[in-house]
Parts: C-alpha cells; sequence; structure tokens
C-alpha cells in the first residue's frame, strides 16, 4: 500500500508552487511515483525560466488503468491552462484550472487508484468566493465529511486550531463541547494510526489567562468541563492552558499536540517554531490530503528562491505511509 502513487495538484497556477515542485524532485529517490495534475505548457514555460530539466510522461486520464507511471519522471495529467502577460499575478482567471484539477485529483481517490494528495496553495481569496472559509473545507463538502481537523504537522509537536479561517468576532459562538471532542477524537486517531501512540494533547484556553471580566467565561463553562469529560474517556489531555506560555520550550516539549481556540492562536506560533518544516494535513478525511503550509506567494514567483521543504516533508511523509 506504501508505494500507491501520490497525486499533487498544481493548486493555483500563478504561484510559487511549481519552482517548488522542482526543488522537491531534485536529488530526491521517492518510493511512491508521483502523480502532477498541471498544465504541460505551465509546467514547459517555469522549466525554462527555472532552467529545470525532466522527462515528462503524459497520462491519459480516461485510459489511466492502462498508462504506465514512470518513477524517475513527471507524471503529467495535463489541465489546459493559457499563460498570458500576467503570469506571475494572481487571479480568479485560474479558478477554471484549479476546479478541475481537483475534479480530477478526487475522481482518481474514488476510484481506488490512491489514497494520498497534495494540493500546491491556493488563493482562498479568489479561489473560494467566500463560499467555504478554507481548502479545508472545501475538500471536506467535495466528499461528504462532516467531522475533520487542519492539523499543521511537525513530528516533534503539532497544532489544531478548533476555528479555521473566520474572523475573530465568530470565534467564541463557535466553541462547544462537541466540536472540542470531535477535534480531540480526530487528533488521537491520527497518532494511533500513523505514529502509533495516543498524543499528549494541550487544550488552550479562549480568553488572556483563561479569565474574562464578562459575566460568562467560556474557559470555565465550556472548556474545563470538556478537558474533564474527555479525561474521563482516557484521552490524553490537559488545560485550559494560557496561549501567552504554552509555547515556551520547558512547556511545549510536554506536548505532542496543542488544540488552540482558533487560527492564529496556534499557527503564529507553530509557524514561528518550525518555519517551513511543518505540513497542513486535514484529517477525518477518507484519505491523506496535505498541502504546504504556505501560501501561493505571489511575490516570489519566478524569483526561484523560495523554500521547497513543506512540500518535501509532505511527499515524504505519504511516501512512508
Amino acid at each position: 500500500m506504501k508505494n500507491k502513487p501520490i497525486i499533487i495538484l498544481n493548486g493555483e497556477p500563478n504561484s510559487i508552487f511549481l519552482e517548488i515542485f522542482f526543488k522537491s524532485l531534485k536529488n530526491k529517490n521517492y518510493k511512491s511515483p508521483i502523480i502532477l495534475v498541471s498544465s504541460y505548457e505551465l509546467i514547459k514555460f517555469y522549466m525554462k525560466k527555472l532552467k529545470f530539466n525532466k522527462k515528462i510522461n503524459i497520462i491519459d486520464f480516461n485510459n489511466f488503468n492502462k498508462s504506465k507511471l514512470i518513477r524517475n519522471s513527471i507524471n503529467l495529467i495535463n489541465v489546459k491552462f493559457k499563460l498570458n502577460n500576467n503570469w506571475n499575478k494572481i487571479s480568479k482567471k485560474s479558478n477554471k484550472f484549479i476546479y478541475k484539477s481537483f475534479n480530477i485529483g478526487l475522481k482518481l481517490l474514488n476510484m481506488g487508484e490512491t489514497y494520498k494528495l497534495i494540493n500546491g496553495p491556493i488563493s482562498k481569496k479568489n479561489f473560494l468566493n467566500k463560499k467555504f472559509p478554507g481548502i479545508t473545507e472545501y475538500i471536506a463538502s467535495k466528499v461528504g465529511t462532516k467531522k475533520y481537523a487542519m492539523l499543521i504537522y511537525n513530528k516533534d509537536l503539532s497544532v489544531c486550531p478548533l476555528t479555521t479561517h473566520i474572523p475573530l468576532k465568530k470565534v467564541a459562538k463557535k466553541i462547544t463541547k462537541k466540536n472540542i471532542h470531535d477535534k480531540v477524537s480526530l487528533i488521537t486517531s491520527f497518532y494511533k494510526k500513523y505514529r502509533s501512540f495516543k498524543p499528549k494533547i494541550a487544550i488552550l484556553g479562549l480568553n488572556p489567562h483563561c479569565e474574562s471580566t464578562d459575566q460568562y467565561n467560556e474557559d470555565e463553562k465550556i472548556i474545563k468541563p470538556s478537558i474533564k469529560y474527555l479525561t474521563r474517556l482516557g484521552y490524553r489531555v490537559t488545560g485550559p492552558h494560557a496561549a501567552d506560555t504554552i509555547f515556551l520550550k520547558k512547556n511545549r516539549k510536554k506536548y505532542d499536540v496543542i488544540l488552540g481556540m482558533y487560527h492564529d492562536q496556534v499557527l503564529t506560533p507553530i509557524k514561528t517554531i518550525h518555519e517551513y518544516d511543518a505540513i497542513n494535513i486535514t484529517i477525518g478525511l477518507p484519505f491523506i490530503r496535505i498541502s504546504p503550509d504556505h501560501g501561493p506567494n505571489e511575490r516570489m514567483i519566478g524569483k526561484n528562491s523560495s523554500n521547497p521543504l513543506s512540500l518535501i516533508q509532505a511527499i515524504n511523509f505519504l511516501d512512508k505511509n
């Protein structure tokens, strides 16, 4: 099962993705064949611009079962994309290409050809059009999954935000005992399956120092009772912890995962600690979906100076599982 192919979707075509993809292939010998869903025209353009050369093996998606995957080549499912003079500018003109790429990738997963999916970075503002707060929610809706979570994963310390890409003013309403239980359950199942142990999870409070001057305190009314309940069920959880001290070295080394109440509460410190040495895994799906833990980075397009480590770690994770 480990050598099932890894499907990699280009994501936003006007981005740093192909640069980091080329770098991730350089001097790397992955056991799993890689299938790239992208544009042949786009790849040839970036190969020339970035002075990269690799054989391209075109795969006929309509006759996929008869196609031969070559490990030391770029196995490409070609999605047409017309380059124009604004090749380094992100816009909604990319949406059709991204939609088609996702549909191809998800069809391959539904066909049982693999369970490994990586998507390149995507501009949420242009692609999702406010219908979904993030790509995590978009993919979950495409496959009908109701319980899922965003795990920013590193083998030493990972984080999970209880709420993802929503305005801060809406966060408190999303903090429920059920939501906390579901996230802890998903995290624990993931670690038991892929790391073979029950993780130690620190659960953060919502308010500074887990205190509030308001009459209603979410830390006391929701988070603390949730932790007591989860402990009785056998989960390895503690808290609520103050967010301003949990990431101190002596504190964070006690845990495998830190569950925060909102996006920046945990993503800001973890990116400061790990930088590019982390990957974004959507847990709870019927397959493994990963994306590099960074965006399209429009200002760096074509400069050949982007760090490929997060994509390399994403491929490494799927290559071993």
